[in-house]
């Protein structure tokens, strides 16, 4: 089935995905939302697209799987390494600075929007190396995809997805199985994979860190100030917001100040 979205069929649904994730569908990616719709109709039997929209008002579990089947879940181990430079040689440094100033010893991290898992799995390994102790740290990982978060859960992926895991991470951290490699309990332990849509709170505060990447792109400016106001929201005095390198709160009214590092640019919460 293609092109099944008539223009009032396309406005009905494009302001369903908006109103309940901040997704913005325009006239140059109609053709993906009309794909998965016609997906959507042939596995569940439903003959009319006036029938779907009906059964998404009423199924929360049906809503879910069709908001996981609109998402893009591109992602790969220690993405952008110039945001892991700075985590290692900035960040990291100073949150031990204000930990020990104030007793605490836990990092609290947010990976949102973190896909299958690389992102947190990255971030995971690169603290368990480099912390010295007493620090240990927490990650919660979200995302609105179930099936990538259950990838995630898992922490098994093939060979051809752990390009970019340095050996001596990928040696430590990981065990060799029949076609592929499954992390290991030491950073499994570490991260709590959650779903979340990122239109409401989280309920997460005092956060540390919060990872965003090129998940912004995909919402409309009122949409990403919503989304920006709740992670300031969740994060603590002193924190830190990655978004991705193409993106940008330039322009936007938030209260994050602009931080230019040695190796990237990121954002602060600075109180």
């Amino acid at each position: 089935m293609a092109d099944i979205l008539s223009d009032k069929d396309f406005e009905l649904f494009r302001n369903l995905v908006y109103d309940k994730c901040g997704i913005s569908f325009s006239d140059t990616n109609r053709s993906i939302l009309d794909s998965r719709l016609s997906e959507r109709l042939r596995d569940t039997g439903i003959p009319t697209l006036a029938e779907y929209h009906r059964l998404l008002l009423s199924d929360e579990s049906e809503m879910k799987v069709f908001l996981d089947s609109i998402t893009t879940n591109l992602t790969r181990f220690f993405r952008n390494d110039a945001h892991f430079q700075t985590l290692e040689k900035y960040i990291v440094p100073e949150i031990l600075k204000e930990k020990k100033a104030k007793g605490g010893t836990c990092i609290n991290i947010w990976s949102a929007g973190c896909s299958t898992g690389e992102e947190p799995y990255s971030i995971a390994m690169m603290l368990k190396d480099i912390l010295p102790a007493p620090y240990t740290f927490k990650i919660t990982a979200s995302d609105i995809s179930l099936k990538s978060l259950m990838v995630g859960q898992k922490g098994f992926y093939p060979e051809s997805r752990i390009g970019g895991i340095p050996e001596k991470y990928l040696e430590r951290f990981f065990t060799k199985t029949n076609g592929g490699y499954q992390a290991n309990s030491e950073i499994m332990d570490t991260i709590h994979f959650d779903y979340h849509n990122l239109m409401h709170d989280s309920g997460l505060r005092n956060l540390d860190i919060i990872f965003c990447r090129n998940v912004l792109i995909y919402f409309d400016e009122a949409a990403q100030l919503s989304v920006i106001n709740r992670f300031w929201n969740s994060l603590g005095p002193k924190a830190y917001l990655f978004i991705g390198h193409s993106e940008s709160l330039f322009g936007m009214n938030t209260k994050f100040e602009f931080l230019k590092t040695d190796w990237a640019c990121l954002y602060q919460k600075n109180l």
